[in-house]
């Protein structure tokens, strides 16, 4: 029998495109609006309603997209132009760590 997939005290989720199980820091959480027929980023996965997971790559929304999968996971949701430009964009998941690159100014005891 396979071991679970531990994540720490961190909700584990899985993602509608390669149904692989992950963090919910890893992934991004989807919505149904407008009658339930758009599907939507929910950024700060705070908003009302069923709600279904994908990571945020090229990748498994191509495979969610031929599995049909935001129809079945959201109750026949069919427009996802909002999902494909938020990964189109880049935008990394709302509790994903930032890169800050190098501070404006350096720390005590390293000026040169």
């Amino acid at each position: 029998m396979a071991e679970p997939l531990r994540h720490g005290h961190e909700p584990v989720r899985t993602c509608i495109g390669c149904r692989k199980q992950g963090s919910r820091s890893q992934l991004i959480r989807l919505v149904a609006r407008n009658g339930g027929s758009t599907v939507v980023v929910d950024e700060r996965r705070r908003m009302a309603g069923r709600g279904a997971w994908l990571h945020p790559s090229d990748t498994c929304l191509a495979l969610a997209i031929k599995r049909r999968a935001f129809g079945r996971a959201l109750a026949g949701a069919t427009e996802i132009a909002a999902v494909e430009r938020y990964i189109a964009a880049g935008m990394p998941p709302a509790d994903a760590p930032v890169d800050a690159g190098k501070p404006s100014k350096p720390e005590s005891g390293s000026e040169n």
